[in-house]
């Protein structure tokens, strides 16, 4: 029904509005800069405050012909599960077939301090059959599972979409639970070469345990990008996110593990006065005085990205593949950031890795 999207760059795609924004309509600018770049893909993440997911993508199918777009990520359990298949369906018709479903399942402690219940293996893979099912113009009666009770979930018998779906996260259970289930990955920032390639793996273990073809599900490296920036803007970019995901319980402790770094240091992190008194999230609220004294307290190997100049960033890029991703999301810059990046890549892209390849991420 839609046509294989191609962009110049189907391998590459971008975080829109990384990070913190108060100003959301910046993703207009952002998302036009990519495409005349060639960008494939754009991937957005969820934030409850100006980073409602569904009204983002739905402005970057009204600006953009070719690119992907992409929640990167939406958690599960967050609507109805008849509202997120409504939303994918009308994002998938609204961008003529670009649209790709991210999700992710969060922590568990965040969701019961919501009084929600926290998301399982179970209710994820019949999350994602009921999506599926939905989809297809199926009604689906007297659903009594790990995702509800529900006597009717229906949208419309006429439907017959297929989009993919990817997940969002870094568990290594998880992962291999991603290869059993999911179309693609999107890894998490701040992975160490190792980390990326023993996640790849747990995801290609999956898909054999499942009896799918191996290399059948993409895997996206989420890579933070800062070309020629001053030192304000890496502490923004860089140590003010890194931070953030290490405040956060449960997420921090799986980070370090993954990358296998010590866990006392992350404990000493948290136990800071340059921590304790910033007083909210660290992307969100830190001044830059704050963020100088966190940087002082983070080893530098935990800050795995792409910094430098911009032949120095596009070689860090080549390191991704060769560690096993499929894909890069540029993380922590704008397309007008690293535009001389992307120069750079060009000359030394590994052309032949690509061939074929459409700007589906999934």
């Amino acid at each position: 029904m839609y046509p294989d999207y191609q962009s110049k760059f189907p391998e590459l795609g971008f975080y829109g509005l990384p990070g913190h924004t108060r100003s959301p309509r910046d993703i207009l600018k952002q998302a036009q800069d990519a495409e005349a770049l060639g960008i494939g893909n754009i991937m957005i993440s969820e934030r409850p405050d100006y980073k409602e997911v569904s009204a983002i993508c739905g402005a970057v199918a009204a600006v953009t012909s070719k690119m992907f777009i992409g929640s990167s990520a939406t958690n599960l359990n967050k609507r109805h599960p008849t509202v997120t298949a409504s939303m994918a369906s009308t994002l998938h018709r609204l961008s003529e077939g670009r649209f790709a479903l991210g999700l992710a399942k969060g922590v568990a402690a965040g969701w019961r301090a919501r009084g929600m219940q926290p998301i399982n293996y179970k209710s994820e893979r019949e999350f994602i059959d009921l999506m599926r099912r939905l989809w297809s113009g199926e009604t689906i009666r007297d659903y009594d599972g790990a995702v509800g009770k529900y006597p009717v979930l229906s949208l419309a018998q006429y439907l017959n979409e297929a989009m993919p779906i990817l997940y969002v996260g870094f568990g290594p259970k998880s992962l291999e639970h991603a290869g059993r289930v999911y179309d693609g990955t999107h890894l998490h920032t701040f992975m160490n070469d190792k980390a990326l390639s023993d996640s790849v793996a747990r995801v290609r273990a999956g898909e054999v345990a499942a009896g799918r073809k191996s290399g059948e599900v993409k895997n996206w490296s989420v890579y933070a990008t800062c070309c020629d920036v001053s030192e304000e803007t890496y502490l923004r970019h860089i140590v003010a996110r890194l931070a953030s995901y290490l405040q956060i319980p449960g997420y921090g402790e799986m980070l370090v593990q993954i990358n296998g770094w010590d866990p006392e240091v992350l404990r000493s992190f948290r136990e800071s006065v340059a921590v304790r008194k910033v007083g909210g999230f660290i992307d969100s609220v830190a001044t830059i005085a704050q963020l100088a004294e966190i940087e002082r307290i983070i080893p530098q190997e935990w800050r795995p990205a792409a910094v430098g100049n911009a032949r120095q960033c596009a070689e860090a890029w080549l390191t991704q593949f060769e560690a096993g991703a499929d894909g890069i999301i540029v993380h922590a810059s704008t397309p007008e950031e690293f535009a001389p990046v992307l120069a750079e890549y060009e000359k030394i892209r590994p052309v032949s890795l690509f061939a074929g390849r459409t700007n589906r991420p999934g």
